[in-house]
């Protein structure tokens, strides 16, 4: 038996543990340090339909804990990751999990059905943090409605399992969550950045050259541990827990809360081979906690949930 094997929809893990988007590119400068077979999957950087850019620079800001980030979705575009990226990954035995995005409706159903062409790509995960310039700028997913239509018009054009990454930055993180499952999603993964923002005192001016950006890393962790828990008390699909991982028992504490699997983010750029060292080191640390299988623990997990009320 496989300890570490969990199942997500349309998807077999040998273990758990995957990078984040954003967090990993598309696999190419990890792939010096290690064998990309090693994960449980691989989530690949948000690809819009055309290339982009970017945000002005500077665009990332380290902090003790954090690391806010205003790259702006760059990336190179579909065209470029169907005919060169997502090759690439085809060379390793990883399942591949594809981030799409855009700045309107019509612009994620293309992308669902352009990046379902690709044979190694097992699922699909919106990220609907981005800007609706239809809606005046204001975040795709923070307002139900919208995460349901979108998560509906996106399962209609593909026959991949879609995952719905929720944003934050909402007053009810269970609203939108629920709205993902109305409206299809096969699975949520929670939690995106926190937006944010850094100064230099001496020039008084805000330090990224987009002005506010997203939070990451260890500070983050305990935001994410409570709404992935209050999630999980009100939808019936699977949660793929992220935000602040770094060590083992961090995965573990996902786990607790109601994860089935995590993505590893800001810590791939501190530590290259994090991901390959927390799946070695799971083992170990589930047979100090007495955990069988990680199959089991999620049983465990949820029925504790239920003897507790949901």
């Amino acid at each position: 038996m496989n300890r570490l094997q969990v199942k997500l929809p349309g998807i077999v893990l040998k273990n758990p543990v995957m990078p984040a988007s954003g967090c990993f590119g598309y696999g190419e400068s990890f792939a010096k340090y290690y064998d990309l077979g090693v994960l449980g999957a691989i989530v690949i950087k948000s690809t819009t339909l055309e290339e982009r850019l970017g945000n002005p620079v500077p665009q990332y800001v380290h902090r003790d804990d954090a690391v806010l980030n205003s790259v702006g979705l760059k990336n190179p575009g579909i065209k470029t990751v169907l005919s060169e990226k997502l090759p690439f990954l085809a060379n390793y035995d990883v399942p591949v999990i594809a981030s799409v995005a855009g700045s309107k409706e019509e612009d994620y159903v293309e992308m669902c059905q352009r990046i379902s062409q690709a044979e190694n790509v097992r699922a699909i995960e919106l990220n609907v943090s981005c800007p609706n310039i239809k809606e005046g700028g204001i975040s795709f997913g923070t307002d139900p409605q919208v995460v349901k239509q979108l998560t509906q018009q996106c399962k209609a054009v593909t026959h991949l399992p879609i995952y719905v990454k929720l944003t934050p930055n909402v007053t009810d993180i269970v609203s939108i969550a629920k709205a993902a499952e109305e409206g299809g999603a096969d699975a949520i993964t929670m939690i995106n950045t926190i937006t944010a923002m850094a100064f230099n005192l001496e020039s008084r001016q805000p330090i990224l050259g987009g002005v506010t950006g997203g939070l990451s890393g260890t500070s983050v962790k305990h935001i994410a541990l409570r709404m992935i828990y209050q999630v999980a008390g009100a939808v019936k699909i699977p949660i793929i827990g992220v935000g602040g991982i770094k060590t083992v028992d961090d995965v573990l504490e996902m786990y607790m809360a109601g994860a089935s699997a995590v993505q590893i983010g800001t810590e791939n750029y501190n530590q290259p081979m994090i991901c390959p060292e927390i799946i070695s080191q799971l083992p170990q640390r589930m047979d100090e906690l007495g955990i069988e299988s990680l199959e089991t623990l999620i049983d465990e997990v949820s029925v504790a949930r239920f003897h507790h009320g949901r």
